[in-house]
C-alpha cells in the first residue's frame, strides 16, 4: 500500500495515529479494556481491588498508549493537526477518568471532603503518559511495581485509611 492510500483510509495523519491509539487504549484482551474495567467494577464489591485492577488494566494499556501520545505530544508543538489530537486524546482520558470517578463517588466510599472533580484530577495525573514516562521508560522500573505504584497511590489519595492501617 502506498503512503496516500493508508492516509486516505484513516483521514490524514492525525487519523492514522488516533486509530493506533484507539488500538492501543482496548488493550490485548477479547474485550476492550474500558469494557472490562467497568464490568469488573460493577462486580467488586472491595473498591481498593477495583482500584488495584485499574492499576493491572494499567500495565496492559500504558506501554501500548503512553509511547504514541508522548510522540503526539512532541509533534503537537509545531503540527497544529496533532496539537488537535493532544487536546482530544487528553480530554477523552479526562472523561474517563471523570467516569471513573462517579463510580468512587456513587459507592460512597470516597475519603471525607474527596469531590468527584478531585478523584477525576488524582485519575488522570496516575493516568498519565507523563508518569509512565518517567517512572518505566526513565527509571525502568517494571510494569507490576508501576501498576502497584500507581494503584496504591490513587486508594491513597482517595478512599478512608483502612482499619489498622498506620
Amino acid at each position: 500500500m502506498s503512503v496516500e492510500t493508508i492516509y486516505k483510509g484513516f483521514g490524514g495523519k492525525a487519523g492514522l495515529v488516533r486509530a493506533i491509539w484507539d488500538k492501543g487504549l482496548a488493550g490485548s484482551g477479547q474485550v476492550p479494556a474500558p469494557q472490562r474495567s467497568d464490568d469488573m467494577s460493577s462486580r467488586e464489591p472491595d473498591l481498593r481491588n477495583v482500584i488495584r485492577n485499574w492499576g493491572v488494566l494499567t500495565t496492559e494499556v500504558a506501554p501500548r498508549t503512553a509511547p504514541i501520545l508522548l510522540l503526539v505530544r512532541m509533534a503537537a508543538a509545531t503540527d497544529p493537526e496533532m496539537a488537535t489530537l493532544l487536546e482530544e486524546t487528553n480530554r477523552a482520558r479526562l472523561v474517563r477518568m471523570e467516569h471513573n470517578a462517579r463510580q468512587l463517588g456513587s459507592r460512597g466510599d470516597l475519603r471525607e471532603g474527596v469531590t468527584i472533580e478531585q478523584a477525576r484530577d488524582v485519575m488522570f495525573a496516575y493516568s498519565s503518559p507523563e508518569l509512565y514516562e518517567m517512572l518505566v521508560l526513565r527509571q525502568n522500573w517494571p510494569l507490576e511495581r508501576y501498576g502497584r505504584f500507581v494503584s496504591e497511590g490513587i486508594i491513597a489519595a482517595l478512599l478512608p485509611q483502612s482499619p489498622g492501617a498506620v
